[in-house]
């Protein structure tokens, strides 16, 4: 039923053995740092990669600060908590993300609330946004208060999901009006732009990660990066066991958290950042071919929003219903093509069902019908015989 897809598919990576979702690839100098780390003896947290990778990785997305974590759900967690997130407090975000969206915010004793997605970002939805602010909360101090529950929203968190930016500008107004901070869960869009401006940039504090799966990678590793010089240094505090510096005394001021990424993972990053890059022109390279051909199928490419510039992280087609969904992702596994659908919908998640949420219609329709296919760029051909 989709010979044509799995075809087109197995031409491009010139195999019909297993082709992976994505996967990284290390054509640069990662061994060489690795080796120059590991004779230094610096392997954890102290280091010069991870004080080198926090300049590279801030002045790329031209954020003033950046300060690495061990992954993104850490950075997550720590950007919310210095958002004085709080038990009791409540966090608004999308039902369409990655479950550490939704962890993060628990582990702060905050309760997630579901707002709709817009159909061509698949990210936070700001008429959505506006409009459940608009008819379920008040302005008391300068907190927003949910009418329904008496709590504070304390926080918001918008993800541009695949490497698709979201508006993310008419979203900081919102949050701005409401008296709510903003935080950017852009673990997939290292390198996407919206209206020529990184994602990651536009609230109090952006979030990264560079899990196995994602455009660079050190098997995993997070970020938060900042404009703000006093909440850096409260982040590097907090994510190095709050420990007051000393020559020699172990001594902490507050609970902390070992959430530093070790020296290790740096040395990594930073051959990788040096290839970011030529990843992502051949991502782009790859999203259109992609794009040429599914314009004479029946079936939707996903292409970047206007006004936003994204990394094509992973690449999603859009099928008829849940039923052709299932059958695309069936025959494309069987022959060994890794497809996925999207995540299941967090208010669909046991520990989420009864949390509030505003109309999620634009998030139910994507969920019964998006598939990611193979993104990676290792191994990749664009013309016959031509080898990128």
């Amino acid at each position: 039923m989709f010979d044509d897809v799995t075809q087109f598919i197995q031409n491009i990576y010139k195999t019909t053995g297993f082709i992976p979702l994505h996967e990284p690839q290390f054509i640069g100098n990662e061994k060489k740092y690795l080796n120059e780390c590991i004779d230094s003896t610096f392997v954890s947290p102290v280091g010069k990669f991870v004080d080198e990778f926090e300049k590279k990785i801030a002045d790329y997305v031209g954020a003033k600060f950046a300060v690495a974590t061990t992954n993104g759900t850490s950075a997550l967690h720590i950007a919310l908590l210095l958002a004085n997130v709080k038990e009791n407090n409540e966090v608004i975000t999308q039902p369409l993300t990655f479950v550490a969206t939704c962890n993060a915010i628990s582990y702060c004793g905050a309760t997630p609330i579901f707002i709709d997605v817009d159909k061509d970002t698949m990210g936070l939805s700001p008429s959505a946004l506006h409009e459940f602010l608009e008819k379920n909360t008040y302005i008391k101090n300068q907190q927003c208060i949910n009418n329904k529950t008496g709590k504070v929203i304390k926080a918001c968190v918008p993800m541009h999901t695949f490497g698709h930016p979201c508006r993310i500008d008419k979203i900081k107004d919102i949050c701005d009006e409401y008296c709510i901070r903003l935080i950017e869960d852009a673990a997939e869009s290292l390198g996407s732009l919206y209206k020529n401006k990184h994602t990651g940039t536009f609230g109090e504090m952006g979030v990264l990660s560079f899990n196995g799966n994602k455009i660079i990678t050190a098997g995993g590793g997070g970020c938060i990066v900042t404009n703000d010089e006093i909440l850096a240094k409260r982040v590097k505090h907090l994510t190095t066991t709050a420990k007051v510096r000393h020559k020699w005394e172990y001594s902490h001021d507050m609970i902390g958290y070992n959430y530093r990424m070790p020296n290790l993972n740096a040395a990594l990053l930073v051959a990788q950042l040096e290839s970011l890059e030529s990843f992502l022109l051949k991502k782009r390279e790859l999203a259109t071919i992609y794009e040429n051909f599914f314009n004479n199928t029946t079936y939707s490419f996903v292409k970047e929003p206007i006004a936003g510039q994204s990394n094509y992280w992973l690449n999603s087609v859009i099928l008829r219903n849940k039923e052709q969904r299932d059958l695309f992702l069936n025959e494309t596994n069987s022959k060994g093509i890794a497809t996925r659908p999207i995540w299941t919908l967090m208010n669909k998640l046991p520990m989420f069902e009864s949390n509030q949420c505003g109309d999620l219609t634009n998030s139910d329709w994507l969920e019964q019908r998006v598939v990611n296919i193979p993104s990676g760029i290792k191994g990749l051909y664009i013309n016959e015989g031509a080898h990128v």
